[in-house]
């Protein structure tokens, strides 16, 4: 009897360790934002105002942070996708890539329809002015059709090392000694902007993939590189993973040191916030979970739970991009085929910006009732496409929905200088669509492989004789625990 007692007792004991133990680093994480929360509002009401060499030393171990993640961002991108691709026939990644596509656009036309029913419903900018909501923020002028021009131009790059750290787009330069001069008659120039072009490195690896999988035999020293490349990727991923905590720490509270007045901003601004918070709220938690639902016939819920340290890391960043390795490294813990997640995760961070569409549509529609300015359902349609555009040529960064956030305005007639009317809500937002772009980035690799189930199990991995051991161990482990 004794023995028994001790066996009993002692269960519930090892399991909460095992469950500390396993969800120690989200505990963590989640203290991080809500510890960072409180210590912005505490120092915000402590006294003077902070002065920005104050707040940099505040956010400096969060810029160190956000410093370390991006580093990984190139190797670990091409590495994933091109081992992936490599590793399948090539049916089998079209087949992948298709479930993905199209699940990738159909969660972001309905964010977009979602965002502009709610913005028309509610109808935030009625009885506002515009002019008491200005900020300042960096507009370039530019086109809608040039935005789209160097989209696809992006895609194919002169040169693939450029391309880790640049991107291109059109500029127009205004003629000499002319006012009120349209902008098709502007002067056409291009230039180089620092960031790296994530689409044009997802083309190349694809390609490179494609063609190591026709190889077979001849491609395999090349795909156990990149798999060995990636699977060194994610090793330094977990070392740097724990230090996101800390990071997220300091990186809330110098973005609330930052703000003048959260009060008053979110009394001209309020019904505009209120408007695309719920509309975030909405599409992660209804839209998304409904969409899966009916393609899985699975809850969504559970795991959304699981990824809850992947959520706070991505709100505390504010990038998805920069969340893209600990995001894998969580599916790949739910036991998602490794060829599936290193494919579908780096083109969700790259092209699926759902949270982004909702908040450019909203955004659009909401500055034109501010300005009066009556929409017919021919714009609404105009901004719901263009929208839709704009957020697959987001950079996966912080605040990167202001760029083409002008093209959005284009459409709509506005001038580029409205988006500054935004701007000072904008970094939250930011992080609330940023969380919303990676949970559905998560949730369509989940789709797609469970989807994919039957297809994996009977295609052949070209290039290598197995999986990597440890990954076979990790998914043996979570299906023991399913």
């Amino acid at each position: 009897m004794s023995n028994s007692y001790v066996t009993s007792s002692s269960k519930p004991t090892s399991r909460w360790k095992r469950f500390v133990k396993s969800n120690l680093l989200t505990f963590l994480t989640i203290v991080g934002v809500f510890g960072g929360t409180a210590l912005g509002l505490l120092l915000k009401n402590s006294g003077e105002p902070w002065t920005e060499r104050e707040v940099m030393y505040i956010q400096y171990p969060g810029d160190l942070f956000l410093r370390m993640l991006k580093c990984l961002i190139v190797p670990l991108l091409v590495s994933s996708i091109t081992s992936a691709i490599g590793s399948l026939d090539l049916s089998m990644s079209k087949k992948i890539a298709a479930r993905a596509i199209i699940y990738y656009f159909t969660t972001t036309v309905s964010a977009v329809i979602l965002g502009i029913i709610l913005v028309t419903t509610i109808r935030p900018g009625s009885g506002q002015s515009a002019e008491s909501m200005k900020g300042k923020a960096a507009t370039r002028q530019v086109l809608t059709v040039d935005t789209l021009l160097d989209l696809i131009r992006n895609l194919f790059p002169p040169n693939i090392i450029q391309a880790t750290m640049f991107q291109f787009r059109t500029v127009l330069v205004a003629p000499a000694n002319a006012t009120d001069v349209p902008l098709t008659e502007y002067k056409i120039k291009s230039e180089f902007t620092e960031g790296t072009n994530v689409l044009g490195m997802v083309m190349f690896s694809i390609v490179l993939g494609a063609c190591i999988g026709k190889m077979r035999e001849a491609g395999k020293p090349l795909q156990a590189m990149f798999e060995t490349m990636s699977e060194a990727m994610m090793i330094i991923t977990s070392w740097v993973i724990w230090i996101s905590p800390l990071g997220v720490f300091f990186l809330v509270a110098a973005k609330l040191l930052e703000m003048a007045s959260f009060v008053e901003v979110l009394g001209l601004l309020g019904w505009y916030f209120i408007t695309v918070i719920v509309g975030l709220v909405v599409h992660g938690f209804g839209t998304i979970p409904l969409i899966f639902f009916v393609c899985t016939r699975k809850l969504a819920y559970p795991y959304i739970g699981k990824m809850s340290q992947v959520l706070a890391t991505a709100f505390g960043t504010g990038s998805s991009s920069a969340t893209m390795p600990i995001t894998i490294r969580c599916l790949d813990n739910l036991g998602m085929d490794p060829r599936v997640t290193r494919f579908v995760i780096p083109v969700g961070a790259t092209i699926n910006m759902d949270g982004t569409a909702l908040y450019e549509a909203v955004a659009a529609i909401f500055i034109a009732q501010l300005r009066h300015i009556p929409l017919s359902f021919g714009h609404i349609v105009a901004v719901s496409v263009t929208a839709t555009a704009a957020s697959i040529g987001a950079a996966g960064i912080p605040q990167a929905g202001l760029i083409t956030m002008v093209m959005v305005l284009d459409t709509v007639g506005l001038p580029a200088e409205d988006v500054t009317i935004i701007i000072a809500v904008d970094w939250l937002l930011d992080r609330f669509r940023t969380t919303i772009n990676v949970m559905c980035d998560g949730l369509g690799t989940i789709l797609v492989d469970i989807l994919s189930k039957k297809d994996l199990e009977s295609a052949p991995i070209n290039n290598c004789d197995a999986e990597p051991h440890e990954l076979v161990e990790l998914r043996h482990d979570c299906n023991e625990k399913e």
